[in-house]
């Protein structure tokens, strides 16, 4: 394995080769290299969608899907019509899910490489593909559903079409531009920053500040307007839930101010594991050398460049300035690397693509071995594995007990999961008067089960000894007359449990009181 390795890795310079020869590299290697590396990641990314079990996101966003909206609790509709495409053409399935993720992504690298295209020669775009391409961040956007998928598609067209509005005056284009650019609001609101990423553009460039006279532009405006109106329809509808869920929330949240330096570099290290660390290094190294060389001398750097940076940098360096007082997720940067590794790839040594290959094909073997033989548990609800045994094993409990609803009172994800496989409602925390995301919107009158039995389902974050009892909240008892705890469903792995959920038998449901 080494030996192939290394054999396909020599298609790269390595140490002692010429400056002149590296910077004269011949493109039919590169692209070699790049149709290889393309191949194998896509190759071990197709195997994962095939072997993997269902995610609880996955089935959280089907969850969406099944109850089309103009909007959602905790984030806009893209996700739910992405995914409702591909299971009404190809059936409600796990595998359908899971390439609904892939080939999404797939379009997005074809976008990313034609966007790249615009700002590198020679085989700099190749290299700005590989980067991407090799990433661990498009690994997990074929792995797992998020919002992210159709964001980072239309964040990447919108760029595209700014391109061709801004520097190729194909005025039409600035029509697509604002439509695309709603789109990837109407995936996640982090779609907001490419409007201030173009504010920022026009504002700095010198040779663009006329733009804003244009009728082209206020029309891009205007279309971006129309495009996300029916978020907001639905956000006015519903006294500004979703809206209010992704900010005030998150703003009361940090109301305290209290400073957490440990975030900061928690924060490094797990986008330095998304992007891979030569990637990440590269990025901060050059990202510095251009601040020292330029301050705020913005009139000195190109329009192309200025261009990249607007995308980049907002996204950026904002969410790095928040990270000490709020624990800035792993995905939440994500669209700036689009422009980000254009950026980079222009000053990227050829070398070091090695070095980064090498990780990235190290990480993605790992991972298959943990994905395929599941050798590390994961101690979360944020696992593939187990959930099918599960669903299998609460439709045993359910034959017992015919006339129960089933709910689980912890987060989402067990309930989305178990609404997915079971034929037939599964409902949430909003059962016992906690907010269930979306699961409260759509189960708004839960009195139609007052006087119902209910079977319980909830995860153990540790596993239980089998005579052990677990302890549910007096705020969960007092929904029902009377609660008591049946078997353990335990989930095992090479004949050890490596999953546990405690299941309850509830007698004559309360309702809500509403």
């Amino acid at each position: 394995m080494l030996t192939w390795l290394k054999n396909k890795l020599s298609l790269l310079p390595g140490k002692g080769t010429s400056t002149k020869w590296a910077s004269s590299l011949d493109e039919n290697r590169i692209g070699k290299l790049v149709l290889f590396t393309f191949s194998f990641l896509l190759l071990l990314r197709f195997v994962f969608a095939g072997v993997m079990g269902l995610m609880p996101q996955d089935a959280y966003y089907y969850f969406y899907s099944q109850h089309p909206a103009m909007s959602y609790y905790d984030h806009p509709p893209a996700i739910a019509y992405l995914l409702r495409l591909f299971t009404e053409l190809f059936g409600d399935k796990v595998i359908v899910i899971k390439l609904a993720n892939t080939i999404t992504t797939l379009f997005t690298v074809l976008a990313f490489y034609h966007l790249a295209k615009r700002f590198l020669s020679g085989h700099k775009k190749q290299v700005a593909v590989l980067l991407f391409f090799s990433s661990f961040l498009v690994t997990i956007l074929s792995m797992v559903v998020t919002p992210d998928i159709p964001l980072l598609l239309f964040w990447t067209l919108s760029l595209l079409a700014l391109h061709n509005a801004i520097f190729l005056d194909k005025k039409i284009y600035w029509i697509w531009a604002g439509i695309a650019m709603g789109l990837s609001f109407d995936s996640k609101y982090t779609g907001l920053l490419l409007v201030i990423g173009l504010l920022l553009f026009l504002i700095f460039s010198s040779k663009h500040r006329k733009l804003f006279f244009s009728v082209w532009f206020w029309l891009c405006l205007l279309f971006f307007a129309i495009t996300i109106s029916p978020v907001i329809i639905w956000n006015i509808q519903h006294d500004f839930a979703s809206l209010g869920f992704q900010s005030s929330e998150r703003l009361q949240s940090m109301s305290g101010f209290k400073i957490h330096l440990e975030f900061l570099p928690g924060v490094f290290v797990h986008q330095a594991a998304i992007l891979l660390p030569v990637l990440f290094i590269s990025l901060i190294i050059v990202l510095y050398k251009t601040i020292r060389k330029y301050g705020i001398r913005i009139k000195k750097i190109s329009a192309d460049k200025l261009f990249l940076f607007a995308f980049f940098l907002p996204g950026f360096l904002g969410f790095l300035a928040v990270s000490p007082i709020y624990w800035v997720k792993v995905n939440w940067i994500m669209p700036a690397y689009i422009t980000g590794i254009i950026w980079v790839s222009i000053y990227f040594k050829t070398k070091w693509l090695r070095i980064q290959l090498i990780i990235s094909l190290i990480v993605h073997i790992v991972m298959a071995a943990e994905i395929i033989f599941y050798l590390v548990p994961v101690k979360s609800e944020d696992t593939w594995y187990g959930w099918g045994e599960l669903a299998q094993q609460v439709k045993e409990i359910k034959k017992s007990h015919p006339d129960d609803f089933i709910f689980s009172p912890g987060s989402y994800k067990t309930a989305a999961i178990l609404d997915f496989y079971l034929n037939e409602r599964v409902y949430a925390a909003n059962v016992v008067g906690t907010n269930a995301l979306q699961f409260s919107i759509v189960d708004t009158d839960l009195n139609k089960l007052k006087g119902k039995n209910a079977i319980l389902i909830n995860y153990n974050s540790d596993i239980l000894a089998e005579t052990q009892q677990k302890e549910l909240p007096p705020s969960i008892l007092s929904f029902f007359d009377e609660v008591t705890q049946l078997e353990f469903i335990s989930i095992k792995k090479y004949g050890k449990i490596v999953r546990q959920f405690s299941v309850y038998k509830c007698r004559n449901y309360h309702g809500t009181g509403k």
